[in-house]
């Protein structure tokens, strides 16, 4: 496949963290397309822990968005923030999933830690399955990006597993950990200017 724009760190610094879409729904084939480019990712001992539940239904997103809103909501008061600030913030959390044409929740398998492992070790290999599901959710960024898609990475069903259970039936060993909205980009976005996040490189 070509990089769109030349050499692929052009393409990599053109991506962007969209989270306001067009209208337009998103082919399945696509869809598929990312979920194909999630899976080519590496994993940990190869045991690919990553499992996908995909949302193409807009009042299944919205009764997401609103369990996964309650808890945000209980969250933010609770550590004092102003009640308005606060129900401004839950409305847009509603509205972005809600609104999004798609969505992907990415789960990781419990299964895949060895359970006979002493504590140290489980803790490791759970690491190890969250580093290899976030791996994954890269590659789907990037293969949106090449698709022409607009996307974002939210981290809001880490804070609330419960309340995506009670709208999805996951099996028990899924811990959901992100939630990926995709869609196209409804406006232009000004050319992003990132800091240099190499703040701390060595070479030995």
């Amino acid at each position: 496949m070509a990089i769109p724009g030349g050499s692929f760190l052009e393409f990599l610094k053109a991506r962007r963290s969209v989270r306001t879409f067009s209208d337009d729904l998103v082919n399945q084939q696509i869809i598929e397309h990312l979920l194909d480019a999630a899976c080519q990712a590496p994993s940990a001992h190869n045991l690919q822990p990553w499992r996908f539940v995909v949302f193409t239904q807009k009042q299944v997103r919205e009764k997401l968005a609103e369990e996964m809103a309650t808890v945000l909501r209980h969250d933010l008061v609770s550590q004092g923030f102003p009640v308005g600030e606060v129900e401004r913030g839950v409305e847009q959390s509603i509205e972005r999933i809600r609104d999004a044409p798609a969505a992907i929740l990415l789960c990781g398998d419990v299964s895949t830690v060895g359970e006979q492992l002493n504590p140290e070790n489980q803790q490791r290999e759970y690491l190890m399955m969250v580093q290899s599901v976030a791996l994954a959710g890269g590659n789907m960024l990037l293969m949106a990006h090449a698709e022409g898609l607009a996307a974002v990475w939210l981290c809001a069903p880490l804070f609330a597993p419960e309340a995506v259970r009670r709208v999805v039936d996951l099996p028990m060993e899924w811990l959901p950990l992100a939630l990926i909205l995709i869609g196209y980009q409804k406006v232009k976005l000004e050319e992003k200017q990132k800091v240099n996040y190499r703040r701390v490189t060595r070479f030995q």
